[in-house]
């Protein structure tokens, strides 16, 4: 089952747990309210995104969740969610990828002398039918803003919320979006992948 099932089989739960407000509670019920929405809206775009930014799920599922935890600790929606939500997200997934960096750094050269491994596969020995890796190889070349945005624009987010996630003038999200397209055209070509 994978991490995004699983939640959704928490969902109904909280949900229900939810209760109609009392006469002095309106303020928070309708945040609760604004925020389960929300949650229902945009979790699985989020978690996506997050999925094929980190090529983890699980981590992308405990990313997106901790983004949601924070919305919900805030206790008030912010301006523009999407964008927070995002901004938020891509926060913490740098915080890991930092940590892990460092981590690596430490732990090479204690790690060389202890670990025994195949030698990677060579060119010649990869299967053709490898698109998505080939796909993946090829984001991997592109800057984190060229992937950010390709991403984002997969997931359908509006310009405006792309724009204040990123921090970037809103009419230039397009045209930063045409770049990103060809530079990743022109790194999967590079990858051995034909363009249709």
């Amino acid at each position: 089952m994978s991490a995004i099932g699983s939640l959704d089989e928490q969902v109904p739960e909280a949900v229900s747990e939810h209760r109609p407000a009392m006469s002095g509670e309106k303020s928070a019920t309708s945040f609760d309210d604004h925020f389960i929405a929300l949650f229902h809206a945009r979790f699985r775009s989020l978690f996506r995104f997050l999925d094929r930014l980190s090529g983890e799920a699980e981590l992308a599922a405990d990313l997106a969740q901790d983004a949601f935890v924070r919305l919900h600790e805030r206790g008030s929606l912010p301006d523009k969610p999407d964008a927070w939500l995002i901004a938020v997200a891509m926060n913490l997934f740098r915080n890991v990828k930092s940590t892990r960096a460092r981590r690596r750094r430490l732990l090479t050269v204690w790690r060389a002398a202890f670990v025994v491994a195949d030698p990677p596969p060579l060119p010649s020995d990869r299967v053709e039918g490898d698109a998505p890796e080939r796909v993946r190889r090829s984001m991997a070349r592109l800057s984190e803003r060229d992937r950010q945005l390709l991403l984002l624009m997969a997931e359908d987010y509006r310009y405006r919320d792309i724009a204040a996630a990123l921090e970037l003038n809103e009419a230039s999200v397009g045209t930063l979006l045409a770049r990103a397209k060809r530079a990743f055209r022109a790194a999967y070509s590079a990858e051995g992948g034909t363009w249709e």
